[in-house]
């Protein structure tokens, strides 16, 4: 099972609160995300750029 970074955690945790508060929008589109697995991507996405431990991406 993967183990994630506490900020990686606190982060995922903000967007989940952001989508719960509809304020949580997709890139360019800026559609609301409405869907909890998208939020915890983008929380993800977001701390890999800051840098916290996240393991890399699945490819199926």
């Amino acid at each position: 099972m993967a183990k994630y970074s506490e900020k990686a955690q606190e982060k995922v945790h903000e967007e989940l609160h952001e989508m719960k508060e509809g304020k949580l929008k997709i890139g360019k589109s800026g559609k609301k995300v409405t869907n909890p697995k998208q939020a915890i991507a983008i929380g993800l996405s977001e701390a890999r750029k800051e840098g916290a431990k996240v393991p890399k991406k699945s490819s199926k």
